[in-house]
């Protein structure tokens, strides 16, 4: 008998629909969170992955869907499912803005090194990055993982729960200002990161144009192009460890907080 009653239970339309409510806030979130949103990974994995993770944080989390009233109007029920997409939507945006900033700021440090030549990897669709761009994104990605991160971000799904419910208004106005924040907060971060390349950079171009002015017969730009080069290798070689370990430090910090 309880096991009739446990098959029932499980094929009742409410749970089902409460599961893919689940799946529309995991999911949004999973489709954008650095990591698991690369263009690298095929979409059908990604959905795989996402469907996986929904099923298991199900058990957990099924007490927080209001089953009796999922599927008594379909309005509501509509209106639950793309509040829920939006907030996983903005929880991974959230995330990514972190990434997008370092890339951003990678981009930059890459064309004040000489090192922006267009023969780069594809990390996000249509977009070449430089390579010193491309090793810094990729490595953040990968300590993702390498360092346990990912279980924080599942944790943080499962605390969004607690702060803001199943069935709860979603708020405009305060997600852009989450973003806003987020984009003040990342930019800041990865300038920070980022700032021994802009200092050599800028040093190392002042310094060639004094010597420009001293002895205007030496094209100095371009005999000393491979010296800049070697010397921004030089330099990635010995701030690699500590700038993605800053990074990484900091991601963690908004995962444990955010």
């Amino acid at each position: 008998m309880d096991a009739n009653g446990d098959i029932a239970r499980l094929f009742d339309p409410n749970l089902t629909l409460a599961v893919f409510v689940l799946f529309c806030r995991i999911g949004g979130c999973l489709m954008l969170m650095p990591g698991w949103a690369n263009a690298q990974i095929p979409m059908q994995v990604r959905l795989f992955v996402a469907v996986a993770t929904t099923l298991a944080l199900t058990p957990a989390l099924i007490d927080q869907a209001p089953l009796r009233s999922l599927s008594a109007d379909p309005l509501p029920a509509l209106r639950l499912i793309v509040v829920e997409s939006a907030i996983g939507a903005t929880i991974g945006v959230l995330g990514r803005l972190m990434f997008l900033a370092l890339e951003t700021m990678a981009v930059g440090a890459s064309a004040m090194l000489g090192l922006a030549n267009p023969f780069g990897v594809e990390i996000e669709p249509d977009a070449m990055l430089p390579p010193l761009a491309t090793l810094v994104v990729l490595s953040a990605t990968a300590l993702i993982f390498i360092t346990d991160a990912h279980w924080e971000v599942l944790r943080g799904l499962v605390a969004s729960y607690r702060a803001i419910p199943m069935g709860a208004d979603f708020d405009p106005g305060y997600s852009l200002r989450q973003v806003a924040d987020m984009l003040a907060e990342s930019f800041r971060i990865a300038l920070r990161v980022m700032s021994p390349f802009f200092l050599y950079a800028i040093t190392v171009n002042l310094a060639m144009s004094l010597i420009s002015r001293l002895t205007p017969q030496i094209a100095i730009f371009y005999v000393a192009t491979p010296f800049i080069v070697a010397g921004g290798l030089l330099l990635l070689y010995f701030t690699a460890r500590p700038m993605l370990g800053e990074f990484m430090a900091a991601f963690a910090a908004w995962l444990a907080t955010g």
